[in-house]
């Protein structure tokens, strides 16, 4: 009966006119950002941050929250109908999304994408209800040692599940940690790493970071490209409606898919992304029935599970965010940082100093998961079109709103400077092939590690066995150890490099 009257409390948080809005703009600006290469919800929300200041905690957050599940949706629409994956968790829908798109099946892919996408955004919501509370429980019994271990555990497990290279993907973690030491000591209240450059004695900022890193990283990217290589492909979109055969293949992937994403989201450092290459290789392993498609050439489980996947770890990575106030991706970190804007402190005590945000986000995402659904069919043909707008107008009005927002943060040109240059080193991270979203998590787990760490020998007298000797503490850090050891067997670390790898 508890779940049902906190449901009953979020709904009518999320039904006021004011909520509806922003709830409307999060999905339908996701939509456009999935739609559109090269941008991602990383980079938006970050761009949107400042201007969430002047918003109520409430709004802000699900307005957010749309940007991100939108752009899931967003990114299987341009995978399938152009071979351009939106939103790096679309990557997959374009092997078998595109073919279909090809043989003139492109309305059966979009709605089978479509449609699984609902119903595994409503599974995972549902899953976000139901385990949120419990979770909390749990969280309350963490002290500065269990919050540390759990933290540690966090970044090995952004390592183990980034794609590409264990190595690169420690480097860029350890890259992380140290910017995040930039700035005033916690305890001391000393400057340190700031080199004598007063506006470093605050540290880096979230945002100029995420902005430099994601948005003009992937500008750089995109305009390296020669403009032949820019031109898109766009398909005829014909009747909706999968047939009966497509609907028997495509039920079991979207359950199946649901199910994976929902587990693989609420893991750190997975997320949407982990979620659809495990459902594809996951489909690609199921037994194929006689004279189905093959995967490649346009076989519709090879759409309908990814996508399912990815929307249900969009809404499962909201859990350990809500319950115990830890980031298990670069989107989530940047929730964080909306809701410090707020001066709301993320983790257990959300659920109970500040019932109407959590139980209001969460009945936000159900709406915004239907809202999603009626909006994204009617609204193929405006996102092709958008498609061709020329690269040329596109990116100069990015590049200027990111400046805008970045200037408005702390009215501050030093904050500009450092975006661009941040711009570059995202752009070398694209070329080296260095995944930038576990730097993210490390500059934002980083500074929390620390306080927790020193509060840890603080209250022990300088005993390090206090990690060890406490029993939530321990089983956190043998956790991650044991994944460690798992993730570095030669057969795993084999079948790891091929769950990565494009057909």
């Amino acid at each position: 009966m508890d779940l049902l009257s906190n449901l009953s409390l979020g709904f009518s948080v999320a039904f006021t006119p004011i909520n509806l809005l922003y709830a409307f703009a999060g999905c339908i600006l996701g939509t456009l950002i999935g739609v559109l290469p090269g941008i991602g919800p990383i980079a938006t929300i970050a761009m949107l941050l400042p201007a969430t200041y002047a918003l109520p905690p409430v709004s802000a957050l699900i307005m957010l929250a749309g940007i991100y599940y939108g752009a899931q949706y967003g990114g299987s629409t341009t995978a399938i109908l152009v071979n351009l994956p939106g939103e790096s968790s679309s990557v997959v829908t374009c092997i078998d999304g595109y073919q279909m798109a090809r043989k003139g099946r492109a309305g059966p892919a979009l709605a089978a994408a479509g449609l699984g996408s609902f119903f595994a955004g409503s599974v995972g919501t549902l899953i976000l209800a139901a385990f949120a509370p419990p979770l909390t429980e749990l969280a309350f019994k963490f002290g500065p040692a269990e919050y540390f271990a759990l933290m540690v555990l966090g970044l090995i497990g952004a390592v183990v599940l980034a794609s590409g290279s264990l190595l690169k993907a420690v480097g860029m973690i350890v890259l992380g940690l140290l910017l995040g030491l930039i700035g005033t000591d916690v305890n001391s209240g000393v400057a340190r790493f700031s080199f004598d450059i007063p506006e470093l004695t605050d540290g880096i900022g979230f945002i100029v970071i995420a902005m430099g890193v994601f948005g003009y990283g992937e500008i750089i990217n995109n305009l390296a490209q020669p403009e032949h290589e820019r031109e898109v492909f766009t398909a005829k979109v014909s009747g909706l409606m999968p047939t009966k055969e497509d609907f028997k293949n495509m039920v079991p992937a979207v359950l199946r898919g649901t199910f994976l994403g929902s587990a693989l989201g609420i893991l750190p450092g997975g997320g949407a992304l982990l979620a659809a290459f495990a459902a594809y290789a996951l489909e690609k392993k199921v037994k194929m029935k006689p004279g189905e498609v093959p995967f490649g050439q346009g076989n519709i489980r090879g759409v309908a599970g990814p996508e399912s996947a990815n929307n249900a770890g969009a809404q499962t990575s909201f859990i350990p965010l809500l319950t115990l106030g830890i980031p298990p991706n670069a989107v989530m970190a940047l929730m964080v940082g909306a809701m410090t804007i707020h001066n709301i402190q993320p983790g257990p005590q959300v659920m109970t100093s500040n019932p109407e945000l959590f139980w209001g986000l969460i009945a936000s995402m159900w709406i915004g998961n239907a809202m999603l659904v009626i909006l994204n069919l009617p609204l193929i043909g405006i996102w092709i079109k958008l498609l061709t707008v020329p690269y040329r107008y596109l990116f100069p009005a990015i590049v200027l709103f990111c400046a805008i927002g970045v200037y408005s943060t702390n009215n501050n040109t030093w904050d500009i400077w450092m975006v661009a240059i941040f711009g570059v080193i995202g752009y070398l991270f694209i070329k080296l092939g260095a995944e930038p979203a576990p730097l993210l998590l490390g500059f934002i787990l980083g500074p929390m590690m620390e306080e927790n760490l020193r509060r840890a020998l603080l209250l022990s007298r300088g005993d390090w066995s206090t990690f060890v000797t406490r029993p939530l503490s321990a089983g956190l850090l043998g956790a991650g150890v044991l994944l460690l050891v798992i993730v570095l067997l030669p057969a795993v670390k084999h079948k790891r490099e091929e769950a990565f790898v494009e057909d």
